[in-house]
């Protein structure tokens, strides 16, 4: 039997340990939360190993004789077996609620000079405010410097969503009149995907954004010049808004440089203009503003979000509505 449980416990492990069953590790919240599902996975590997174990010895062990058709003996039962059973269950559970508990209580600990972050989920898409920026809005991309704890407040604006980034660990419900926080460290570089994990509607798959991971003092020269192009006006701050606000994410705009497809190529606004009978820049103006006013043929209604009139103050729609006027042209 001893044989048989260290074979089953060193396959097990060789398939729990060799197997990359988890994304990448890029928070400093991930580590406690990835020891956790070890702490856990190494314990249910030695209970699977031993009760397995046990059950292959029993069957060879006292498997009935061909000639044997007899009752198997009375026994009634061992109290020493049964305390160790339900005893040793129990102390592990123990275990595991407290290390739960600890690593739960440190991912939560938010200290008083963590970024703050803004996150917004509304159907079908995520928006993300500095306010320790002046307001400063990424758009559909989440950038965040490394080392540095970052506050995230969670809200949503019509139905429930989830937010959730794979390689950070953590997620957390985004509730429409109510704000959640939540924790993040980030430790690694790179671009990492922010997901829906909450069924929100026909746009609940395309709901999808970015996390981007940078160096302080990058990330601290992205705020300058986020606020320097904003000032200035004219093409540089249309363009600064086409890009924050994740536009590139779903449209093709070669003045832009994006060549997503999931919404309509915007260097055809001229013709979608005219086929809706409208002049050009009431046209960008409204399908901004009134998404739903006309949907161009072949994609669907609903996918766009709605309230970007309410995200971009006048300064921010009037420089957008310039961009894609002019350089649609």
């Amino acid at each position: 039997m001893v044989a048989v449980g260290l074979a089953l416990s060193a396959a097990a492990f060789a398939v729990a340990f060799f197997v990359p069953w988890l994304p990448e590790n890029a928070s400093k919240e991930r580590d406690g939360i990835d020891f956790l599902f070890w702490f856990t996975t190494i314990i249910c590997i030695g209970i699977f190993a031993l009760v397995t174990a046990v059950i292959l010895y029993s069957v060879v062990k006292f498997r009935a004789r061909p000639d044997d058709d007899s009752d198997g003996p009375p026994i009634h039962g061992n109290t020493k077996l049964e305390i160790i059973w339900t005893a040793v269950p129990a102390v592990l559970v123990i275990a595991i609620s407290i290390v739960s508990g600890v690593v739960l209580a440190r991912n939560d600990r938010i200290p008083s000079d963590a970024l703050r972050v803004e996150v917004t989920g509304e159907q079908f898409a995520w928006s993300f405010k500095y306010p320790d920026a002046k307001n400063l809005a990424s758009g559909g991309v989440l950038r965040l410097p490394r080392g540095r704890p970052v506050r995230l407040l969670i809200s949503a604006k019509d139905v429930i969503h989830s937010f959730w980034v794979p390689e950070f660990g953590q997620k957390l419900d985004a509730l429409p009149g109510s704000v959640n926080q939540l924790k993040i460290t980030p430790t690694k570089l790179g671009t990492y995907s922010v997901i829906c994990t909450e069924l929100c509607g026909v746009g609940h798959a395309l709901m999808r954004s970015e996390a981007i991971v940078m160096p302080p003092a990058k990330f601290d020269a992205w705020l300058r010049k986020q606020r320097t192009d904003m000032g200035q006006g004219g093409e540089t701050a249309g363009k600064a808004v086409y890009a924050n606000n994740g536009c590139g994410a779903c449209h093709t705009f070669r003045p832009a440089g994006s060549k997503a497809g999931v919404g309509p190529d915007l260097d055809k606004l001229p013709a979608q203009a005219s086929r809706a009978g409208e002049p050009l820049e009431e046209f960008v103006r409204e399908s901004i503003v009134r998404p739903n006013a006309y949907v161009e043929p072949g994609f669907a209604s609903g996918l766009m979000p709605q309230n970007y009139g309410e995200q971009l103050e006048g300064d921010q729609l009037d420089s957008l509505v310039r961009f894609l006027s002019e350089g649609a042209k």
